[in-house]
């Protein structure tokens, strides 16, 4: 029996992968379960982009390298993956914003106005040009954590919440900030979002305002509810969003489409995201114990890619088939 320690989207990710080669396994974590209570980690807080190319932009060359199967592998076990492409762009005055972005970037189409319109309607008369990354895909984080929760139910492998354990030779350490003490170097980022109802506003695709200061991304979440991030703050402050921060995120929605300025703000969140010091995740070994750790802010990307190589660098050590 392989525990997996952490029920982040690494440590399912991890146990799925797992338990689809019939290896016993079970996960541990210290947090509530998520079909009986709110999850409040880093992993349930995401934007859940699948869009390596757009990630190229600032991420080393290794993430779009994990990440170039991840939505087949999320289409393949969890249900809403929805295939629509990405959006970006920038108010005129920050056209060289968009112009340097297209140029660390791959696999988009330069659009002009009546195009844009076309993928987004709402967006009609308000940019006259953008990109668009055809590729690129996206889920609702905590509807695929629940369906990978659930899925590992149905084979039989238990979740034990609310319980917390360290780590013994043989585990899988997927407890991302919590196991700082067994990982020199791991750091937080502190990642802000909102969540806002605005049916009045329409899209069926991310978006992202590229800014100087403050860049975007806005993601459909369906029922008029919209996802807003894109905050990296080196910090280990896990406290409430700050003023500043909801300040500039609502002030860029605002940008992207006026009617963001009626909505209702349903949910903030916070989350410390586990981080090496060159943002690269890491599949690591050290006194038996496995580790998969520093997803930064590409956990949807590449957990499903890191998951497969640590099993793999199991197998020696285990009857994994």
């Amino acid at each position: 029996m392989i525990t997996v320690l952490g029920a982040g989207v690494a440590g399912l990710c991890v146990a799925t992968a797992l338990a689809e080669r019939g290896v016993a396994v079970q996960v541990v974590d210290a947090g509530p379960d998520p079909l009986l209570a709110q999850a409040t980690g880093a992993s349930w807080l995401a934007g859940g982009m699948l869009a390596a190319q757009v990630e190229a932009e600032d991420a080393p060359s290794e993430v779009a390298h994990l990440a170039e199967g991840a939505a087949n592998w999320w289409h393949n076990r969890v249900p809403g993956v929805q295939s629509r492409g990405m959006l970006v762009v920038a108010a005129a005055r920050d056209q060289a914003e968009l112009a340097r972005f297209a140029q660390r970037t791959t696999g988009h189409n330069r659009i002009g106005a009546d195009d844009l319109a076309a993928l987004e309607p709402d967006l009609a008369g308000r940019f006259a040009t953008g990109l668009y990354y055809r590729a690129a895909a996206h889920l609702d984080p905590a509807t695929a954590l629940i369906a990978l929760t659930q899925g590992l139910r149905r084979q039989g492998v238990s979740l034990r919440y609310g319980t917390r354990a360290q780590p013994n030779p043989g585990d899988v350490d997927c407890r991302g900030l919590a196991a700082r003490a067994h990982l020199p170097g791991l750091r937080p980022v502190r990642g802000e979002m909102l969540v806002l109802y605005s049916p009045e506003v329409r899209l069926l695709r991310p978006v992202r305002l590229l800014h100087p200061r403050f860049p975007l991304y806005i993601v459909p979440r369906g029922d008029g509810r919209f996802m807003l991030g894109a905050t990296m703050l080196e910090s280990d402050d896990a406290g409430p969003i700050s003023a500043r921060s909801m300040m500039e995120l609502l002030s860029a929605a605002v940008t992207l489409h006026p009617a963001f300025a009626e909505s209702a703000i349903v949910a903030t969140g916070v989350g410390l995201r586990p981080a090496f010091a060159d943002n690269l995740p890491r599949v690591t070994q050290a006194g038996g114990i496995w580790h998969l750790n520093g997803l930064y802010r590409h956990g949807f990307l590449t957990a499903p890619a890191l998951a497969l190589q640590l099993v793999a660098s199991m197998e020696p050590c285990h009857a994994v088939h």
